[in-house]
């Protein structure tokens, strides 16, 4: 058809557009395959995204069109000089291994950044001794301490929680940064260096040159008051926002149910909060695992909340036991601090005068000795009524330990709380509360907020000869340690909460519930129990790799929806209620969705059979926003909550392709415009005489008959 319309047109502008047509029929054809053939995709990278607050901007992008630089692999600090000063081709895209990825190296290519085009990183398999990109004193800002609060004891001025942060997450680099697992495709990379890049005794290297692109483009600039404004500005039909609050959902459940209905304070209430957080985060976006960060302190107290529900049944202590799983607790406890909001504004189902005290998991799998500690504030302990609620639970907690091999002790000087969701509850009121930790002073955790923070961290290694089944059920070192620290909170909470004391000593921890949620959190959550807990249609979460436990900005992650579904399996009760009777449990008798949560589980496949036995478990357990009252308030530049948001962006990608030289460039462009401009004198020419060209004899006409 394209050629029929060159041979019928009548006029010039008719051949060109058929040659241009012409033209887009051959080229559509073969354009993917060209592509394909400059270009190799390298699918197993993860990009460095921009996040703000209220008052600036940190994290990575590219230009809009994408980052391009000569590679050059670093091989060390020294070897820097080649592509900040001495390498004739830049802008370089500088690889090196994660052992090079340091404070030092980065922040010199960033005061260099028009000699940088980008930085890719190596992460190896093995663990280096220590590496944290976080601060050296966490959410130093929104906790409780301040020139108001303890002054002295603000800004980390007695105890560094982190000596070995080198700040680099909350550094900006108008680059891009990306990591490279240590695979094919890396070494594909490395030996296109070494082929097309390397200097051989200082001389240039001959084109073609091996070149990257990196593309993770932000929309987002400045800071969050700026970002949300242009959020709300924007008057197209469809708007494009440019960046969202951070934020997802906290779980909490407790032993005796409240009306979801009714919030505000509660009469002759008190109430005994047992809080973990739930999240972590990285260098690189949704690359953070957290073991020692976020897993080890909420998976004991999962397992202590099991532990609990037997007796609390049975033997229902006095006060009531809430135990709350926040988000966002590493951008300025966004969780937490939402939490105490809703309490402090008759949102929830208690208020802030309905806690009694406050004991809350940390970071509590690497005690180093027989020794845990007992943090508490030092400020609101001045108050006698507050010290004596401390003190008590201190002395429950450390006769809780009897037979179990090690000790609960507090700090021998007197020091701030580490960070903790606990001082946002004291910057609303002084509350009478403790953080169980593994570390006196300074983290244990050489890994703190980092993409190390691993099943490796924690040692929770398995022998190589046993399934993934076998690997679920087998009880490593780690779950045994955590499973007696469960052991101490559930009996302390037990005892705090005004329970029995004659049964404390049968409240014991499930090992094999501890090792499988070990398991399931830090090396596959596809794995045969999670699967059993959650819900059919939650079932494509479930991934042959641990979560991710960023907290990110779309609602209920993956962290939050498996620990729902498993405080309520390990808390709650099954019912005989079909699944229809599951979904409206209000059209039963003595059933009430105000009272509980229903939901519906898969269930395990029996021996013998292909079906599962999935069934609907009735549970005190509930989901809450833990999006910062920022947000809710429109106080963008807050400086009492966090305003922490994500950019957004485009598509991230990255390739790599070999570089033709400058002047090959321009002579390929220079030939290409003249062969243009040849086809239309041709084109022209052809039009101008197609009356000649194709003209055709005509046949007389037929005869009549």
């Amino acid at each position: 058809t394209c050629v029929q319309c060159l041979g019928d047109g009548n006029t010039s502008l008719q051949k060109l557009a058929t040659s241009i047509v012409f033209f887009f029929c051959l080229s559509d054809v073969s354009c993917n395959s060209v592509e394909q053939k400059i270009y190799v995709e390298l699918n197993n990278t993860v990009p460095c995204v921009r996040l703000l607050n209220a008052t600036h901007q940190i994290g990575c992008q590219s230009s809009i069109s994408g980052d391009t630089g000569v590679i050059h692999v670093l091989e060390s600090e020294e070897d820097l000089e080649w592509p900040l000063s001495k390498g004739p081709n830049p802008p370089y895209m500088v690889l090196l291994e994660s052992s090079l990825f340091t404070r030092s190296i980065m922040m010199k290519m960033k005061n260099e950044s028009n000699r940088v085009a980008g930085v890719a990183v190596v992460v190896p398999n093995t663990s280096p001794p220590e590496f944290s990109p976080h601060t050296t004193c966490p959410n130093e800002n929104t906790g409780v301490y301040s020139d108001n609060y303890g002054p002295n004891l603000a800004h980390c001025n007695t105890t560094v929680w982190n000596p070995r942060g080198n700040g680099l997450s909350y550094e900006e680099f108008d680059f891009p940064v990306f990591s490279l697992k240590e695979d094919n495709e890396t070494e594909f990379i490395k030996q296109c260096y070494l082929d097309h890049n390397r200097a051989v005794n200082g001389s240039a290297p001959q084109y073609p040159l091996c070149a990257m692109q990196l593309f993770s483009h932000m929309h987002a600039v400045t800071n969050t008051p700026t970002c949300m404004r242009r959020n709300d500005i924007n008057f197209s039909i469809n708007p494009e926002m440019v960046c969202d609050p951070l934020g997802d959902y906290n779980v909490w459940g407790s032993i005796r149910p409240y009306n979801d209905t009714v919030f505000g304070h509660k009469e002759n209430e008190s109430v005994v909060i047992a809080a973990a957080r739930l999240d972590s985060r990285a260098f690189f976006w949704e690359v953070s695992t957290g073991a020692e960060g976020s897993v080890s302190g909420f998976v004991t107290l999962l397992a202590a909340a099991q532990a609990l529900r037997e007796v609390t049944h049975e033997a229902p202590p006095t006060r009531n036991i809430l135990f709350a799983f926040f988000q966002g607790e590493t951008f300025d406890y966004i969780g937490s601090s939402r939490m105490v909001y809703d309490m402090e504004n008759g949102k929830f189902v208690i208020d802030l005068d309905n806690i009694h005290s406050v004991l809350e998991i940390g970071q509590v799998a690497l005690h180093s000795g027989n020794n845990l500690f007992l943090h508490s504030d030092p400020v609101s302990r001045r108050n006698n009524t507050v010290n004596d609620v401390v003190k008590n639970l201190v002395n429950n907690l450390q006769s809780s330990t009897a037979g179990l091999g090690f000790l609960l002790v507090e700090p021998n000087v007197s020091q701030p709380l580490p960070p903790s969701s606990l001082q946002r509850f004291l910057r609303a009121q002084p509350i009478p509360g403790i953080v169980l930790a593994d570390h006196e002073s300074a983290f244990n955790n050489r890994y703190y907020e980092s993409f190390y923070d691993n099943a490796a961290n924690l040692n929770l290694t398995y022998p190589s000869d046993l399934s993934p089944e076998e690997q679920l059920e087998f009880v490593t070192h780690t779950a045994e340690s955590l499973t007696d620290v469960a052991t101490v909170v559930a009996r302390a909470l037990y005892k705090q909460a005004g329970g029995d004391e004659s049964r404390v000593n049968t409240i014991k921890a499930d090992p094999k519930i501890v090792t499988q949620m070990l398991y399931g959190f830090l090396v596959s959550s596809n794995n045969s129990w999670f699967q059993a807990v959650m819900a059919p249609e939650l079932k494509n979460i479930l991934k042959p790799s641990p979560p991710e436990y960023y907290v990110g900005v779309a609602m209920s992650s993956t962290p939050t929806r498996l620990v729902q579904y498993l405080l309520a399996n390990l808390t709650g009760a099954a019912t005989n209620l079909t699944q229809s009777q599951c979904q409206k449990p209000d059209e039963l008798p003595n059933e009430s969705r105000q009272m509980y949560s229903y939901l519906w589980v898969q269930g395990i496949v029996p021996p013998n059979s292909t079906e599962r036995d999935s069934f609907c478990v009735r549970a005190s357990v509930r989901l809450t926003k833990a999006v910062s009252p920022a947000f809710e308030l429109g106080e963008y530049a807050s400086k009492d909550y966090s305003t922490w948001t994500e950019s957004r962006w485009k598509f991230i990608k990255a390739r790599i392709f070999l570089v033709a030289s400058r002047d090959l460039e321009m002579l390929t462009l220079g030939v290409g415009v003249a062969v243009l401009f040849t086809s239309l004198l041709v084109t022209y020419f052809i039009s101008t005489k197609a009356d000649v060209l194709f003209s055709s004899t005509r046949e007389p006409a037929s005869a009549a008959y």
